[in-house]
Formats: structure tokens, C-alpha cells, sequence
């Protein structure tokens, strides 16, 4: 089964969503994007909330432009459920259900059967989504849509729909649409992950391709590479190029191909010299030192500076980092690391950066 959009285009007001083309196949696209980039008007538009001015919808090769909304066979969940309150939990599930042993099935993997005989009003939020989300696959439908269906849950309830979602959705063998502001959503649950910026995709790849390369100075913002600086190539190596900003040279490595795909991009795996870059770092990938370490660097990619400031964000520490060189570095630090090295307001560290880990932005593609 086969989610092809073509061309897709539509506009409303100031605003104009697409061109987009985008293939979705057996699997969970996530669809990332600031507050008014078109996230949800893509999902109306497949769904057919809305129609297009121009451009094809296929489903396994059927086109929906100009079908019916209850001729697609797409489900869609919306941000906050929209069950029937007059029904009970089952009642609701059972109104849209092909078959009642579909009912049975469904109740017992989103594990509903205790709230069954209950009404919507009497339901928590984690409870009405599942609910929500049982009656649209009792549709059994040839894909799926999810517009931000976890955004007004309390964080522990997120987290544990989440987890449930991820293990009924590799059960699942249709296109699923997943549209969500959260990254953290993003990357647990898309096996891809497209960012979507202004109506058009900017860049649509797998969740830890978007995050370490990005193809855009706005996509990698978007995505937490706080580590942004302006570059120049300054020569080739054996398996990379060295790159200058700052007042530092470091070397990068060339990525394996075909490491992300680009919507209406194309990229240089290896830039010439002289060339104009943005040098993007995720946090993740810096890694810091005690200043006095002298071992596991043979590229020369080291520099020392001390902490600025320093932030505990729960599961981590974000560590911002003043080098000598002018330059900031942020870091995610694990808590072990942390307090293995003592970190505060002051500290000296080593910072190193993996030439695999430094990725390069054309400018004709950021600045």
C-alpha cells in the first residue's frame, strides 16, 4: 500500500501550500513543522476536508481528488478526538466497525475494555484518544492520519500512548501519517520524519539524518542543532574536507550516500574549496573532556574553553561551552558525564567534534 502525493497544490488567503510531492509507503511518515506551515491542511487535503486547485492524491494507485470523504479509505484522528458524547466508548468504536470482531480486537490491544460502558465526558484525555483512535482503525482503513493527537496530554500520559502507538503501529501495514509539533514524538515514532516550513517540505529523511544533516540553515534551527557557525572549505583529505570558522580548522568526513533525501535540493557530498559553508554540529554529537585528556583525538579536532552556563533539561544537561577561539559550543552531556566531571559555571573542558559528526550546509542552501 502506497501513499503518492503529486504536485499537490492549494491555497487559501495570504497562504499557499505546495507544490508537494512526497511518497509514503508501509510505514510512519512524521510530519514536523512550526505552528501555521500547512501540517494540517496537508492532512485535510488527503483526507478530503479540502480539496486541491491542482495536483493528485493516489492510494495504491487510486486517485482521491474529487472522491468523497467516506470513498477514500483514510482514517484520520484528530487533536481532540471528536467522539460522539451522546455514545458510549463502545458505541463509538462499534458506530464505525466493519466487524464486531474488529471491536474485540482493537479494545484489546488499546486495552479499552474497562472503559467500554463509559461516555466521552467521563473518559481521561489518554483514554478518549485511544478510544478516538480504536474507531478510526475499525474502519480498517488503506491509510492513516494523525493530527497532534497526543499535544494537550500531560507529559506521562504522552509518553505512555506513545509507547503503545509504537508497537500498534508496526502492526499496522498501511501509510501513516503522523503530524506533530514534538520532536521527541517525531523521532520515536516516524520512520521517517519530514519538516515542513511555509507550505512546502524542506527536507524528508530518516530521524537521525534530518537531526545530524540537515539540508537548511531553518531545518537544522528547527531541529535543536544549536551549533551553527559560518564557514569556508579550505582544502580536501583522504576521506573529507578541513573547514575553517572561528579561528579554528577542523576536519570533516563525507557522509555514506544517500544518507537523507531533499525535497527540491540537491546537495554536494563534497564541497570545493573555497566554498561558502554552514558548519552544523547537533549537541549530541559534541563530546567534552577533562581539559588535561590527551588520548582519542588523532584529528586534531580538540579545543578547550570553559562552561557559560548550564542547564538541567531532566534526562540530560545542555552545556554551553566558551572556547578560546570566540566560539560557543553547546552539548548535550548525560548525567553520569556530568557529574563525573564536575561541570558548573567555570569549569574547564576539552571539547571534541568527530569529523563524521560535523556536517556542511551550502550556502545556497542556508545564508
Amino acid at each position: 500500500m502506497t501513499l503518492e502525493l503529486s504536485r499537490l497544490h492549494t491555497s487559501y488567503g495570504q497562504f499557499e501550500c505546495g507544490p508537494i510531492d512526497l511518497k509514503v509507503d508501509e510505514e510512519v511518515l512524521a510530519v514536523l513543522g512550526p505552528s501555521g506551515s500547512g501540517k494540517t491542511t496537508l492532512l485535510s487535503l488527503i483526507a478530503g476536508i479540502a480539496e486541491p486547485d491542482s495536483g493528485s492524491i493516489l492510494l495504491d494507485g487510486r486517485e482521491l481528488v474529487g472522491r468523497p470523504l467516506e470513498d477514500r479509505h483514510v482514517g484520520m484522528v484528530f487533536q481532540e478526538g471528536a467522539l460522539f458524547p451522546h455514545m458510549t466508548a463502545r458505541e463509538n468504536i462499534e458506530y464505525a466497525a466493519a466487524t464486531g470482531e474488529h471491536v474485540a480486537d482493537l479494545t484489546s490491544a488499546l486495552e479499552l475494555e474497562g472503559v467500554l460502558h463509559r461516555k466521552p465526558a467521563s473518559l481521561s484525555g489518554g483514554e478518549r484518544q485511544r478510544v478516538a483512535l480504536a474507531r478510526t482503525l475499525a474502519t480498517d482503513p488503506d491509510a492513516l492520519l494523525l493530527d497532534e493527537p497526543l499535544s494537550s496530554l500531560d507529559a506521562p500520559i504522552r509518553k505512555r500512548l506513545r509507547d503503545e502507538l509504537y508497537s500498534l503501529f508496526e502492526s499496522l501495514d498501511i501509510p501513516i501519517l503522523y503530524v506533530t509539533h514534538d520532536q521527541r514524538t517525531a523521532t520515536a515514532l516516524g520512520d521517517r520524519m519530514a519538516i515542513v516550513r511555509d507550505g512546502t517540505v524542506e527536507q524528508v529523511g530518516s530521524p537521525s539524518a534530518v537531526l545530524t544533516r540537515p539540508t537548511s540553515r531553518f531545518v537544522a534551527r528547527f531541529t535543536g542543532n544549536e551549533n551553527l557557525f559560518e564557514g569556508t572549505v579550505t582544502g580536501r583529505t583522504d576521506d573529507g574536507v578541513t573547514v575553517r570558522f572561528g579561528d579554528v580548522q577542523f576536519r570533516t568526513a563525507v557522509p555514506e550516500a544517500n544518507t537523507f533525501a531533499v525535497s527540491d535540493v540537491e546537495t554536494s557530498a563534497v564541497p570545493e574549496a573555497h566554498t561558502s559553508v554552514t558548519v552544523c554540529i547537533h549537541p549530541s554529537q559534541v563530546e567534552v573532556r577533562p581539559p588535561t585528556a590527551a588520548d582519542g583525538d588523532r584529528t586534531g579536532n580538540t579545543v578547550t574553553g570553559r562552561v557559560a552556563r548550564w542547564l538541567n533539561e531532566g534526562s540530560g544537561y545542555r552545556v554551553e561551552i566558551d572556547v578560546d577561539e570566540g566560539l560557543t559550543f553547546t552539548a548535550n552531556v548525560r548525567p553520569p558525564t556530568f557529574e563525573r566531571l564536575g561541570i558548573d559555571v567555570g569549569s574547564e573542558l576539552q571539547v571534541l567534534i568527530p569529523p563524521a559528526s560535523i556536517h556542511l550546509i551550502p550556502d545556497r542552501t542556508g545564508r
